[in-house]
């Protein structure tokens, strides 16, 4: 059975820009094919939770050779743009010129359940809520949905590399 929401779904606006892609850069070193997000839609720092877009265009880089004829965005994709939404609200939380020009990266992954496809031309909402966050790692809950459905969710850990 699927889990519930980590942040009601009824509260987010995925329309809505909460950072640009220019304000997650700035945040988040990732750039060209590998930038898994298209906005910040929902930011809730009190409650450690965070909510961001990725907006999966008719031809992505993935799509010509991730099953042919039917293509599926692969799983570490799914799990990157979940991390990439994990290292932005770390980096909201820490100042950055306490850690110079480290960035804070993928340093594990637990309970990862694959439930749904997400293919060329959906949006993705990815949902991230905050285990812990300590100086030197944190971790994140995190979920993936399109149109409503779960597609992914994931216990993700980053440290500052």
């Amino acid at each position: 059975m699927p889990s519930e929401p980590l942040i009601d779904l009824a509260s987010i606006d995925p329309s809505r820009t909460v950072a640009t892609i220019e304000e997650i850069r700035q945040a988040n070193p990732q750039r060209f094919e590998m930038e898994q997000l298209t906005r910040i839609c929902y930011v809730d720092d009190g409650q450690g939770l965070v909510a961001g877009v990725l907006e999966v265009g008719s031809d992505p880089f993935w799509a010509r050779g991730h099953l042919p004829g039917r293509p599926l965005m692969p799983g570490v994709i799914m799990i990157e743009a979940a991390a990439q939404l994990c290292s932005y609200f770390v980096r909201r939380v820490y100042d950055a010129k306490e850690y110079g020009d480290r960035f804070f990266g993928f340093g594990g992954i637990d309970a990862v359940k694959f439930r749904g496809a997400i293919l060329p031309d959906e949006t993705l909402l990815i949902l991230g809520k905050k285990v812990e966050i300590r100086t030197r790692r944190a971790v994140f809950d995190t979920q993936g949905y399109v149109d409503g459905r779960l597609a992914f969710e994931a216990r993700i850990t980053g440290m500052w590399v």
